[in-house]
């Protein structure tokens, strides 16, 4: 039986030799640059010499976990990261929608094509790009301090105020990404029969109501999909993002888990401790992931797996 399970199997792929050999380039990358990399975890679990190497460094087992858990930033980088993910999602994820509902009521095809065009051309831009193009409106010499000048107020502290980094780091999150996500949302909009809409305006349902009844059951699947994905980025802040706005005076209120790795392993040679705490927060995500998916299973909507 199981001979034949296999002989089976390899007729099957066989059969679609072609396809397997188009998502062949795939594969390797996968491999390469995600699975490869799970052996150097291991780094976590020892005292790392670089001229040694992983294999011939010493065990130290869950030593850079304790130094982790007893470190005095640590508390403080969790709070962060998901303060600032937290607020992502509670004010990025519905713009998309928000968005597409109301693209979608456009008649005309230009004008449509047009706002789509410049809505989503900014998520092309790389954070470097798009962070130039933000301090040159907020930075201490932008357009908008030369119009407080110019109007007789003073200057406004946009990029070393913690008071409103956070603020800032939610905003242009969203206008770099939000018509890109609508793409999604605008996909799944054209899938709806029209003849429901027509049904409901037959029974007098409105322009709300059917929105209400019809438009957001239709692609309720999708909105559940995407929010188990993003929900299971909780810890993932956006480290391109942050990288870009914080300086050492916004990291009391902007500095992620990502940005404190990136110091501890590059600028500062630690490379057990980021480790330890990038481990950390890969186990965390996976938890996260396969909650939400088991959640929205139950649910009845369409999950991962």
């Amino acid at each position: 039986m199981g001979a034949k399970s296999v002989n089976t199997l390899g007729t099957r792929i066989w059969k679609s030799r072609f396809i397997y050999l188009l998502i062949l380039p795939t594969i390797i990358y996968f491999a390469i640059f995600t699975y490869a990399p799970f052996y150097g975890i291991s780094i976590a679990f020892k005292d790392y010499k670089i001229f040694a190497g992983i294999m011939d460094s010493p065990w130290v087992g869950f030593k850079h976990f304790e130094a982790m858990f007893t470190s005095e930033k640590f508390p403080a980088l969790i709070k962060n990261t998901i303060i600032i993910s937290m607020y992502r999602l509670l004010f990025g994820f519905p713009i998309p929608i928000l968005f597409a509902l109301m693209l979608n009521e456009v008649r005309s095809m230009l004008f449509k094509r047009f706002i789509q065009t410049i809505t989503y051309f900014p998520h092309f831009l790389s954070w470097v790009v798009f962070a130039g193009i933000i301090y040159n409106f907020i930075g201490p010499s932008g357009i908008i301090n030369l119009v407080l000048v110019n109007t007789g107020l003073d200057k406004f502290n946009f990029t070393t105020n913690p008071d409103v980094f956070r603020t800032l780091v939610v905003v242009t999150a969203i206008l770099k990404e939000f018509g890109w996500g609508a793409i999604i949302y605008l996909a799944a909009l054209s899938g709806i029969d029209s003849q429901l809409y027509e049904a409901a305006k037959i029974d007098g349902a409105g322009k709300l109501r059917q929105i209400w009844h019809i438009t957001l059951p239709g692609i309720r699947p999708i909105i559940a999909l995407l929010f188990c994905l993003q929900l299971a980025g909780i810890l993932d802040a956006g480290f391109d993002q942050i990288f870009m706005f914080l300086n050492p005076a916004l990291y009391d209120v902007g500095d992620i888990i990502d940005t404190y790795v990136y110091r501890l392993g590059i600028l500062q040679s630690q490379f057990e401790l980021a480790t330890a705490v990038g481990l950390f927060k890969g186990i965390i995500g996976m938890i996260l992931i396969i909650t939400a998916n088991t959640m929205i299973r139950r649910m009845g909507e369409k999950s991962l797996w």
